[in-house]
């Protein structure tokens, strides 16, 4: 909890991380910074989806549609917030010429949006309303 903690005071503080290790190839950092701005682009996704599913689905049963709608933007929100802290430890790691960093946090979303699909599925396919 505290490297965490640490981690998100960088997030705001870079010039801290170009004191550490040495600069890596800039290939590689624009590269990191590429991966961050896709987990953005999905965390975008997501919380549209999150708004769409709530707005455009009226007959939806409002426990349904806002169960659906608060997963996608909760997923969205976890999403964007594990970008910034994946970035982050990706580039401490090439400074410092250690391995990159592992995260389960893809099979995590990947489960999330997966059991929001099978949910989506059964609702169009059953058609519930109201």
């Amino acid at each position: 909890m505290i490297e965490f903690a640490r981690n998100v005071r960088l997030w705001f503080a870079p010039e801290e991380v170009r004191q550490e290790g040495t600069t890596p190839d800039y290939r590689f950092s624009l590269a990191n910074e590429r991966t961050f701005l896709a987990w953005l682009r999905t965390a975008l996704a997501l919380i549209g989806g999150g708004f769409a599913v709530d707005q455009f689905l009226p007959d939806l049963g409002r426990g349904w549609r806002v169960g659906l709608a608060l997963a996608l933007l909760a997923a969205g929100v976890l999403c964007s917030l594990r970008a910034v802290n994946h970035w982050m430890r990706c580039e401490r790691a090439m400074r410092r010429g250690e391995d990159l960093p592992v995260s389960r946090f893809p099979a995590l979303l990947g489960v999330v949006i997966a059991v929001v699909a099978v949910a989506m599925v059964v609702v169009v396919l059953v058609g519930w309303e109201g």
